[in-house]
C-alpha cells in the first residue's frame, strides 16, 4: 500500500490538459472540436442525462447497503464515475458491443439491463445476470483486463463481417500496467479493429496512485502502439459523450482504435471489502467532491432557467422507484443448486470437468450423510 501521494496523483488529474465542456462551477466551455458533437444535446437531452446519473447513484448506494446488510457478498462502487459511464454509454448504438469490468453498472443501467440482475451476480445466486446477446453487453469480468482482448476479438470479427458496428472495452487505470490489455492494443492496432478503449482513470488501482503507475497521462499509452487518445474530463458527461462518438465514429469509418482516458474520481472504497481511509487523504475527497458530475449539470441546468427543485424531486421519486425494485428483487432471488456450478463453464462436455463434478457430488453428498444422521439419531 502507498501513501497518498499529491505530487504524483496530482501529474494526472490536474483540471488542465483534457478536454472538457461543462466546468465543476457548471459553465459550458466552448470547443470547436467536440461542441459538433453534441449540437443535439439539448436542454431536455441534459435533463435526461441528469436523470440517469441520478438515478444510477441510487441504485448504487442501494447496493453498498444490501451488502452492508449481508444481502450481497460484494458490492463495487461506481460513486463519482456516473459521468464516465452514462456520458460513454449513450454514445453507443444498439449493435454495438460492450466489454465492461465490474463496476460498469451504469453502463449495464443505459444498455436496459435491469439492475436486480447485476446485483444476481454479486449475491452470488447466478454466474451471469443477463444474456449478452439481448443486450449487446458481456457479462461482468472480474479478471483485470481481461475483456480488453475479448472486446478486440469481437471487433475484428465484426470488421471482417463487413459490419459497421464498434465494440468498447471499459477498464481502470490498473488494467493499463496488465499485459492483456496492451497485447489487446498490438492486436487492435495491427488489424485496425473498430474498437475503443474506455479507461476510467479514477485515481486508485485499488490502494495505489495512479502516479504511482504512469509518469504521464494514460492517454499517452497508446501512442506506442500507434493508437490516438483522447484525454476528456470524465466528470463531464457531455465531453465524455463527445469524446466517445469521435472514436466510435473513427471505428465506424475504418480508423481503427481510438483510447480514451476519462479523468475521473473514485469517491468510495473499490470494494466493499476496501477501506480507503487508510491510503487517501479527506482533503484528496474534498477536492473531488467540489467536482462532482451530477452538481454541475444541475448547475447549468438551473442557470438555463430550468426549474432544478422540480427536477430534483421528479428524479428523486425515480431513484427511490429504482431502488426499492432492486431491494425487493432480494426476496425472489432463489438459491441456485449447488451442481448449477458447473454449467455453462464449458460449450460441450469435458472429462476432467466430469471428474470434479463427480467428486463435488460425493463432497455434498457427506452433508446428507450426516443431516440425516442427525435426523435419525436425534440432535447432538
Amino acid at each position: 500500500m502507498t501513501p497518498s501521494d499529491r505530487v504524483a496523483t496530482g501529474l494526472l488529474t490536474r483540471a488542465d490538459g483534457f478536454v472538457q465542456l461543462i466546468t465543476p462551477e457548471g459553465e459550458r466551455r466552448a470547443d470547436p472540436d467536440l461542441d459538433r458533437w453534441v449540437v443535439d444535446i439539448d436542454t431536455e437531452a441534459l435533463r435526461g442525462l441528469y436523470r440517469d446519473m441520478s438515478v444510477l447513484r441510487r441504485i448504487d448506494s442501494e447496493g453498498i447497503a444490501l451488502q452492508r446488510q449481508g444481502e450481497v457478498g460484494l458490492w463495487p462502487p461506481l460513486l463519482g464515475q456516473e459521468a464516465a459511464q452514462v456520458g460513454s454509454a449513450r454514445a453507443l448504438r444498439s449493435d454495438d458491443f460492450v466489454f465492461g469490468s465490474y463496476r460498469e453498472h451504469g453502463v449495464a443501467w443505459v444498455r436496459g439491463i435491469d439492475p436486480a440482475d447485476v446485483l444476481r451476480v454479486w449475491r452470488g445466486a447466478a454466474s451471469s445476470g443477463w444474456n449478452p446477446y439481448d443486450y449487446g453487453m458481456a457479462v461482468p469480468q472480474i479478471i483485470i483486463g481481461a475483456q480488453s482482448l475479448h472486446a478486440t476479438g469481437w471487433a475484428m470479427g465484426a470488421k471482417w463481417d463487413g459490419s459497421d458496428a464498434a465494440a468498447v472495452a471499459y477498464f481502470g487505470d490498473g488494467a493499463t500496467s496488465e499485459g492483456d490489455v496492451n497485447e489487446a492494443l498490438v492486436f487492435a492496432a495491427s488489424f485496425e479493429a473498430p474498437v475503443v478503449f474506455f479507461c476510467q482513470n479514477n485515481g486508485w488501482a485499488i490502494s495505489e496512485p495512479v502516479g504511482l503507475q504512469s509518469k504521464q497521462p494514460l492517454a499517452q499509452r497508446g501512442d506506442g502502439f500507434g493508437v490516438p487518445g483522447i484525454r476528456v474530463d470524465g466528470n463531464d458527461v457531455l465531453a465524455v459523450l463527445a469524446a466517445t462518438r469521435i472514436a466510435l465514429d473513427r471505428a465506424r469509418r475504418g480508423g481503427g482504435p481510438t483510447f480514451i482516458e476519462a479523468v475521473t474520481y473514485r469517491m468510495g472504497p473499490h470494494t466493499t471489502a476496501d477501506d480507503p481511509k487508510r491510503y487517501r487523504t479527506d482533503d484528496e475527497l474534498a477536492d473531488w467532491r467540489a467536482r462532482d458530475p451530477i452538481a454541475r449539470v444541475g448547475a447549468l441546468l438551473a442557470a438555463s432557467g430550468l426549474d432544478l427543485e422540480t427536477l430534483e424531486r421528479e428524479v428523486e421519486v425515480e431513484a427511490a422507484r429504482a431502488a426499492g425494485a432492486l431491494r425487493a428483487s432480494i426476496a425472489t432471488m432463489a438459491d441456485p443448486e449447488p451442481m448449477t456450478v458447473f454449467d455453462h463453464v464449458y460449450a460441450e462436455p469435458h472429462s476432467h470437468l466430469d471428474r470434479q463434478r463427480e467428486q463435488y457430488a460425493r463432497y455434498l453428498a457427506q452433508f446428507d450423510d450426516g443431516a440425516s444422521a442427525q435426523t435419525e439419531g436425534g440432535a447432538r
